[in-house]
């Protein structure tokens, strides 16, 4: 394209969108797309790939064709190319939502040469008399955007895009430009394959968004953690996405309750609803939207500072195209996860209906996730790793891993013998299979092959699978081992992990995190979670107080309040009886018989120090969520059977005494003795209500069980313990 045709694009841009210039790849596109050659554009979301086809369509003679999964982004793109034009019949689209009055509308304007682009779900095209109508008009080019919907291996896959490109056939030849913000090399190669344009001109940007900040908590206490996140960014726009509609409608009031601008938005919801709130949201009426992967294709909001995952999506696709919402104007971006492998367990549960081969593909897209979120390396580089892009920075500073790295430890040796175990037992495995046999793990599928009898069987048995699994991870990011494309998650060793093997240098890994472990350690700890960090001098304070209150009303101090409730008073330093109520562990009862010394106590430390309080923090509940307090407290009021109870309220007996533990921690009397006559002895009851009242230096279930021995068990132990706390404490 010479001076002159480039000065012409660069006009009819100002003249149509207002722009000066063209961001990344777009000018080099809409050249090859003028020229009527095929195009497949890789553009990350922010990137502006719908310019790439709105301004040839204008451009050329005839009307395009876009092809779109979703109608509410079909009649965004439209009201957005009528502002940019004088006739609004410069844009259209055909889908279910239209009458036949506005469907003859479309055909008029159309047929008269006025409509430069024609918008169509995948489902509308196949219909028969579209397809005759398409073929009376001519078509400069057909759009297909959201191009990775097509192939299963994608996150979001619709079968009726695998029908694209017999339609195509069908209506008549014209050029392809397909689109998308989120591919591997194994879904672009399948858009490919399926669309028949192998031949195509590829142009793909960079996928790194160098603002987003990435991060991954343990799943511990997530809501807390949430409403203080959200209070520290108070003013932003922010969305939380969860998987089920449930706990996004639970979340949202969670929100609202403790003084947070916020809407649900989920599929369930009436369109009337769904639409206002996220007009709300657009708007800033409100300042989060708590929503499922429902929302958010399309949206066009520059200024979503944070994004939270409170539940870890299916593939990091998903998980790209959702953190990718965040920052989209190159102003900051949070992206925050909460991570649990029982979520992953709970996504595989979900899967056990579908066909094998869906089950096949969704197990290996959530293995890729887990990989990504229990690796400690640089969270971009593994990221653009997936995408098929290589990130050469070693700290790209802007993620958790990279901010508090790990200590790293030279895996030269054990790299060099996963390359050699790997090379040995050939490319027919996945990951998890070498590594059950470098650390010996005898599974059927390892015997079927005799790979228990390798001379590497068992020779990396010194590490654990979570470090071999970083080895390999390493391997893959090095360039040493391929995954197979064609038969997903098949490794093999290439030409640069024989020279590895030939020549070994020095790496360094960091080892996995074991959230799970982070997780309960937190639970031992803090009711607090990572979040805050309790005031140790008050703490101690607070303990010699319990104590000197302890001795004067002949009590262990465990009863008048527990641990994690003098913890938590050092983290949010209540100064009133009414603050102190919303204290872990601490209802109105027990806060009025003995809170009166606690906040004074706390009152004067806070004036003397000139500490700013964090009362933002305070988590108030949701009404309904004490319904089931409610009911428990009056069913043993009623002296209902416990067992009753739980089936009730579809609780096991663990959960039930779980509940109840809580309620008489936080000052409610309850009287149980009506079931501890029939569930057990009165000696039995006497000699552990003993140990509490006379031995016991905390309430721990631990401790009492070490020092009661075998004959009491668990069950017997807390049941008791809740009687004590009741009458000497509550």
């Amino acid at each position: 394209m010479g001076k002159n045709e480039s000065s012409l694009l660069h006009e009819k841009l100002k003249t149509y969108f207002g722009f000066d210039s063209f961001k990344g790849n777009q000018e080099a596109v809409i050249r090859n797309v003028l020229a009527g050659r095929d195009t497949f554009v890789l553009m990350p979301t922010g990137g502006g790939k719908s310019l790439c086809y709105q301004l040839p369509a204008l451009m050329m003679e005839g009307v395009a064709i876009v092809i779109s999964p979703l109608i509410a982004l079909m009649k965004n793109q439209v009201d957005a190319m009528r502002m940019f034009s004088a006739d609004s019949g410069i844009a259209h689209f055909l889908n279910s939502s239209l009458n036949k009055t506005a469907v003859n509308q479309v055909r008029t304007d159309v047929l008269a040469g006025k409509t430069k682009l024609l918008y169509f779900a995948p489902e509308s095209l196949t219909k028969e008399d579209n397809v005759a109508f398409l073929r009376k008009i001519k078509i400069s080019f057909y759009a297909i955007d959201e191009a990775h919907c097509i192939s299963e291996w994608g996150h979001d896959f619709r079968p009726e895009y695998r029908r694209i490109r017999p339609i195509i056939n069908d209506i008549g030849a014209a050029p392809l430009i397909a689109l998308t913000a989120t591919a591997t090399p194994k879904v672009q190669l399948d858009i490919q394959k399926n669309l028949g344009m192998s031949d195509a001109a590829v142009f793909r940007s960079s996928f790194n968004r160098p603002n987003l900040y990435y991060e991954i908590r343990p799943k511990h206490d997530a809501d807390r953690e949430i409403i203080r996140f959200i209070k520290q960014n108070t003013g932003k726009s922010g969305i939380i996405y969860c998987l089920s509609r449930k706990k996004v409608e639970e979340l949202a009031e969670l929100l609202t309750a403790n003084g947070i601008r916020a809407h649900a938005y989920h599929a369930g919801m009436d369109a009337a609803t769904r639409a206002a709130n996220q007009d709300d949201f657009l708007m800033e009426r409100v300042e989060v939207i708590v929503a499922t992967i429902a929302f958010g294709m399309g949206i066009d909001k520059p200024d979503v500072r944070y994004v939270i995952h409170y539940d870890i999506p299916k593939s990091l696709e998903g998980y790209y195209q959702e953190t990718g919402r965040a920052g989209r104007d190159g102003g900051e971006g949070y992206c925050l996860t909460f991570y649990s492998y029982k979520d992953i367990q709970k996504l595989e549960k979900f899967m056990q209906g579908k066909p094998v081969a869906e089950q096949e593909i969704g197990r290996l897209l959530l293995q890729e996730t887990v990989s990504y979120a229990e690796s400690s390396m640089c969270r971009r580089k593994t990221l653009l790793h997936y995408f098929g892009e290589e990130y050469p920075e070693e700290n790209c500073g802007s993620c958790d891993n990279c901010r508090h790295p790990k200590p790293a430890i030279d895996a030269k040796a054990s790299l060099k013998m996963a390359l050699e175990a790997l090379r040995e037992i050939g490319d027919k495995f996945k990951s998890d299979y070498l590594i059950h046999v470098l650390t010996g793990k005898t599974t059927a599928l390892v015997k079927s092959y005799g790979h228990n009898k390798s001379k590497w069987f068992g020779a990396g048995e010194d590490h654990d699978a979570r470090y071999w699994g970083a080895v390999l991870r390493q391997g893959l990011i090095l360039g040493l081992i391929d995954k197979n494309i064609e038969n997903y998650g098949l490794l093999s060793i290439n030409k640069k992990g024989e020279q590895y093997i030939a020549l070994p240098t020095p790496v360094m890994i960091t080892l996995d995190h074991d959230y799970d472990e982070e997780e309960k350690e937190a639970e031992a700890v803090a009711p607090m979670g990572r979040g805050g960090v309790a005031d140790e001098e008050l703490f101690a304070m607070l303990k010699d107080l319990r104590k000197r209150v302890a001795r004067q009303q002949g009590l262990p101090p465990f009863v008048i309040f527990q641990d994690p409730s003098l913890e938590d008073m050092s983290i949010q330093y209540p100064i009133t009886i009414g603050e102190l109520q919303n204290i872990t562990g601490v209802g109105a009862g027990k806060a009025r018989r003995f809170g009166a010394e606690f906040v004074k106590l706390i009152k004067a430390y806070v004036e003397e120090k000139e500490i700013v309080r964090p009362q933002d923090m305070v988590v108030k509940a949701v009404a309904n969520k004490s319904g089931i307090k409610i009911f428990i407290i009056q069913a043993i009021d009623r002296k209902m059977d416990f067992e009753d109870i739980a089936r009730t309220k579809n609780l096991d007996f663990d959960e039930l005494l779980s509940e109840i533990e809580g309620i008489v921690n936080s000052g409610t009397k309850l009287d149980i003795s009506y079931y501890i006559k029939e569930f057990m002895d009165e000696e039995k009851m006497e000699d552990i209500y003993l140990y509490f009242k006379e031995e016991a230096e905390s309430d721990s279930l631990d401790a009492a069980v070490g020092e009661l021995g075998s004959d009491y068990t668990e069950e017997e132990i807390r049941l008791v313990r809740i009687k004590f706390i009741c009458e000497q404490g509550n």
